[in-house]
């Protein structure tokens, strides 16, 4: 990009953040800092943005453990010697110096937490696999040192975090947790109360400050040269507050992300930015921008849609949502990161609107009889309202009724299938690899309910399980890695290939994938039910008896009338 072009598009965006007055300045200072990278970094990221090759491993840095190695270590010689050609990428979940929140309250931004390991673990990772680091920008720990400056009254970070009086109105604001909006704490001057979004040890930072902004775009840049591939922007929804508004989605937070988007271009043209939004789906996808924002968005609405066709067994509301999807037409070099499971909940904002709400309440009553627990949000009235449901996704099909329990992994491995086959890059979250159940023991530990979702283990305890094809690890673990082997070889899978949904009963579900040089077409089909079911010729463009099908996991019957799945079936029929 040249120099002139990326000024223009600097000023453009802090122009719109922070007005005229305070342009020129903060521009040159960012411009600063570019240069400051161009000369500090010793890699540069380069390549396509994706290929159909690319799966994501979501995990803690600790989630494998061993008496002998940093947890770090032991993941990487995990992953080498049982998961070598199943990922592209991994995402660590932040591994930095924290209080609380399983990391997610930060107290160093720039160090690796020594229980886990060191920059140079990191960095042998990032030699196996592409690497996604967070970028947890929205807040910080109270023992963060910017925090304790703060307190103390030191002048650089006077202003960096937001004072309230508690007697404000702020009944707008939108809130993701029940908890006080406001924290008090004792600073040099008295008791003041700041705000906190999400806990109060999580102090949310005032973008107002543009020393803030600067602050965390110095901190991308040097994740970038740590080895990331990807950032990922945590809680950015909420960035900028403004009284008198929701203080979500706020015009100048989707600056900001276009902002870091225009500088990676200019130092890291490969470099990619996904926004973590969990709201509903509209919302969510307006983090694409017209192509200048985040490359890639969480395909939020998709696991609590999953859960829900498979627990009603009829895919109506999934279908309906699904057509919304292909009827988009996303930005070059935009796409979505489809996924069932992560370390937090199900959320269930993003079925606002897809899913009548009775459904979803006996949905939830169902889920809380097989261990779940459920957070509510705070709405503008003061009512509360289900906001994340926290349970293990593979628990989460663990129907206790005695005929049903042999559909239980069937089920599960049918929800991990249809986020492989759906356009965009797949994501795993690590447990579910390992059919891991609810971690109620986890739960009595932290007292946070998300724990029931983000089970340690113990390497060898594991080992263990896998090497025991009867245990439920060991036959999801064996079946899982089959299945991602062959989804990494099929060039239909391409997240910019095209995606057609199929007009099927709401028993069933299919599309239709073709690979972006017409060198594969797949049709993946699924049966959302515990019966078999029967696809009639005339609902499908082809009658596929002559096609390859690449799953082999259940059998497909080829009968007069059409196509019969067997209960729960999920299939990929693939011609060249």
């Amino acid at each position: 990009m040249e120099q002139t072009v990326l000024n223009q598009r600097i000023s453009k965006r802090i122009q719109a953040i922070y007005g005229d007055d305070a342009t020129e300045s903060i521009t040159q200072r960012i411009l600063e800092y570019i240069e400051q990278h161009k000369q500090q970094r010793t890699r540069s990221v380069t390549g396509p943005y994706w290929t159909y090759r690319d799966v994501v491993l979501i995990t803690y840095g600790d989630t494998i453990q061993s008496p002998t190695r940093p947890p770090l270590q032991t993941l990487r010689s995990f992953m080498n010697r049982h998961l070598p050609k199943e990922f592209s990428m991994v995402h660590i979940l932040p591994f930095f110096p924290s209080s609380s929140d399983d990391g997610f309250s930060i107290t160093d931004f720039r160090n690796v937490d020594p229980a886990l390991g060191s920059w140079d673990d990191i960095s042998a990772l990032e030699e196996c696999y592409d690497l996604v680091v967070d970028l947890v920008l929205n807040h910080c720990s109270r023992e963060n040192l910017w925090f304790s400056d703060y307190l103390a009254g030191k002048e650089r970070t006077k202003d960096f975090f937001i004072e309230m009086d508690p007697g404000t109105n702020l009944s707008m604001v939108t809130r993701p947790r029940s908890t006080p909006l406001l924290t008090g704490v004792r600073t040099h001057e008295g008791m003041r109360h700041v705000w906190a979004t999400f806990s109060n040890d999580q102090i949310d930072f005032n973008y107002k400050n543009p020393d803030v902004l600067i602050a965390f775009l110095d901190i991308l840049l040097f994740y970038f040269r740590q080895g990331a591939r990807m950032v990922r922007l945590d809680a950015v929804a909420y960035l900028w507050k403004e009284i008198g508004t929701n203080c979500i989605h706020l015009p100048q937070t989707h600056e900001v992300v276009k902002l870091f988007r225009d500088v990676l271009r200019e130092v890291e043209p490969g470099a990619l930015i996904m926004t973590e939004t969990n709201v509903p789906h509209d919302e969510n996808i307006s983090y694409f921008g017209d192509g200048d924002e985040a490359n890639i968005v969480y395909q939020f609405s998709l696991p609590p849609l999953l859960l829900h066709a498979l627990f009603i067994q009829d895919t109506r509301y999934l279908y309906e949502w699904a057509l919304s999807i292909e009827r988009l037409t996303l930005p070059l070099g935009c796409t979505f990161l489809n996924f069932t499971a992560s370390h937090d909940g199900v959320g269930m904002r993003p079925l606002e609107g897809l899913v009548p709400s009775d459904s979803v309440k006996t949905m939830l009553e169902a889920m809380r009889e097989r261990g779940a627990y459920i957070s509510t949000k705070r709405n503008m009235d003061g009512s509360e309202s289900p906001y994340e449901l926290n349970i293990s996704f593979f628990d989460a099909f663990r129907d206790l009724r005695p005929n049903n329990r042999q559909w239980h992994i069937p089920t599960f491995l049918l929800s991990q299938i249809f986020a492989l086959s759906f356009k965009g890059i797949p994501a795993i979250y690590i447990n579910s690899l390992f059919a891991t159940p609810n971690d109620l023991l986890g739960v009595e530990r932290t007292g946070m309910t998300r724990s029931i979702n983000r089970r340690k283990w113990d390497r060898s305890e594991l080992e263990n399980l896998i090497a025991n094809h009867e245990s439920e690890t060991g036959r999801v673990f064996k079946t899982f890695k089959k299945i991602l082997q062959i989804r990494r070889r099929q060039t239909a899978f391409h997240p910019d290939g095209a995606q057609q949904i199929l007009n099927l009963p709401t028993s069933l579900f299919g599309l239709k994938r073709v690979a972006i040089d017409q060198s594969q077409t797949i049709f993946a089909l699924f049966n959302f039910t515990n019966k078999p079911q029967l696809i009639g010729w005339d609902f499908l463009p082809e009658r596929l008896t002559d096609w390859q099908e690449l799953l082999n996991e259940s059998d497909a019957t080829f009968e007069e009338f059409g196509l019969s799945l067997p209960p729960y079936g999920a299939f990929w029929f693939s011609k060249h």
